[in-house]
């Protein structure tokens, strides 16, 4: 597995919309998985991928060969840890190890999904809080700071002690909805549990609609039965947001809920489209109008083929966090 390109210095004069400057130069390095958003995030800051190799032993341990000079630049490691997610964070690991070692002045772990998010904190006695771990991982090897997308739980960027910015999916969902939704005077975003209130009343602002939520009791891991819907959905378009999709099984039985309660029609924007097992079957075989999801995890071709889910990409969003980041720029005003 390679990741070829070459790099580019940080241009100190004034350039177009999208183009990093400043005195220090900047690299960008990419892991093996999610190529295409890499790829997209480096057209659109208009620098080239750090040349490097990333390779197999036959036994499967990973080797890493940063093929340019690092040496006192700033360089941004663009790896999502979704599956195989023990590979890819593996992979994340080494490679800043390799930077680390190679003398870079400043190393930024750019997840686009950050795996183990959901293992936040202790559901029983005798059980991990693998997030923490896995924070405690990427200092170790040599992060200095950490650029992610939509956490399950804000309160991860608490595990780490390196700055930590936790961008979010609002704004491109938003210019999404604003597309192909046209007026929202008939809109409720609904939040498929209690959990989620927060982000569905931000996505609400910002298009000017009210909301709705699914009170959902789960029996098991990876099943859940949506009881109630609380708010007025009777004669409305119904959005449903979320963090991640995993099984799918939340969302199908939300958007039959909604629909019983008099719905016109239920779609969904999830930022992380897990969709593992036989999830992509279950969503085309569901009362969905559309599924949207981000590209912060490699879609499947299964994905690519499915008829109500469509990818909207985050390279632009991620690609100004870096910019700015680079700059010493405020990144949360992205938000606002």
């Amino acid at each position: 597995m390679l990741f070829d390109a070459k790099s580019a210095d940080v241009k100190s004069d004034d350039g177009p919309d999208g183009e990093i400057q400043g005195k220090q130069a900047v690299k960008i390095v990419a892991g093996n998985s999610n190529r295409p958003l890499a790829d997209a995030i480096s057209a659109y800051l208009k620098l080239p991928m750090t040349k490097g190799q990333v390779k197999r032993f036959a036994d499967m341990e990973i080797f890493v060969e940063i093929q340019e000079n690092v040496r006192g630049q700033d360089v941004f490691v663009v790896q999502s840890t979704s599956f195989p997610v023990n590979d890819n964070m593996m992979e994340l690991l080494i490679l800043i190890d390799a930077l680390k070692r190679s003398s870079a002045r400043r190393i930024t772990a750019v997840m686009p999904y950050f795996g183990y998010a959901r293992q936040d904190r202790k559901p029983g006695p005798r059980t991990p809080i693998t997030a923490k771990l896995v924070a405690n991982l990427i200092e170790r090897a040599g992060a200095d700071r950490v650029l992610t997308l939509d956490l399950h739980a804000g309160q991860i960027q608490g595990f780490f002690d390196i700055p930590t910015d936790n961008l979010f999916a609002a704004p491109v969902m938003t210019r999404d909805i604003e597309e192909n939704f046209g007026k929202t005077d008939d809109v409720v975003v609904v939040s498929p549990d209690v959990g989620g209130v927060v982000r569905a009343r931000a996505l609400a602002k910002r298009i000017g609609a009210p909301i709705a939520i699914c009170d959902k009791r789960r029996e098991r891991p990876g099943e859940s039965e949506v009881m109630n819907v609380i708010g007025e959905v009777e004669g409305k378009r119904c959005i449903l947001i979320d963090d991640i999709v995993d099984s799918g099984g939340t969302l199908c039985n939300a958007a039959e809920a909604l629909l019983k309660n008099g719905a016109i029609e239920a779609s969904a924007y999830i930022t992380h489209g897990v969709l593992s097992g036989g999830a992509v079957s279950r969503i085309q075989a569901s009362k969905l109008k559309s599924l949207v999801i981000t590209d912060s995890i490699l879609p499947t071709e299964g994905v690519k083929a499915a008829k109500n889910i469509r990818v909207i990409s985050i390279s632009t969003l991620i690609g100004e966090a870096i910019m700015r980041t680079s700059r010493e720029e405020s990144v949360s005003s992205l938000f606002y």
